[in-house]
């Protein structure tokens, strides 16, 4: 991908709700918007609850960082929106298992509403490539 540039979503990431791409990369940077925990085989939420959404939006993530030169050890930033903010410790949990040792910056903020109904939680990202 040229640097400034954006794709579509790789196969097996969902689809925008938006006009927007989920990938932008200018330089080495690689931002990722607002992704939620969907399920791009059926195009429905992953489960109901904050760990199955967590975990679906970061799997999402290694997808889409891979189709473009990178993978989950080469993120610099995440940015968390939670719908409620006792939903914290399981979507920790979730992180945990997809980041493993890797703990880049982070920031969670507390949201009243997300744009689609069910949702739990959007995560967005700042990452660079491999090379």
């Amino acid at each position: 991908m040229p640097n400034g540039a954006s794709t579509s979503p790789p196969p097996n990431t969902p689809t925008p709700i938006g006009p927007y791409n989920h990938i932008a990369r200018v330089g080495p940077f690689l931002s990722i918007g607002g992704t939620a925990g969907v399920d791009p085989a059926t195009g429905r939420l992953a489960g109901p609850d904050i760990y199955s959404q967590a975990k679906q939006i970061l799997q999402s993530f290694r997808v889409m960082l891979e189709s473009v030169g990178s993978d989950l050890g080469q993120v610099i930033h995440v940015n968390i929106f939670l719908k409620h903010m006792q939903d914290f410790d399981d979507m920790n949990r979730a992180y945990v298992e997809m980041m493993g040792n890797h703990l880049p910056a982070r920031t969670v903020i507390g949201v009243n509403e997300l744009p689609r109904p069910g949702v739990l939680v959007t995560m967005n990202l700042t990452a660079v490539t491999r090379d």
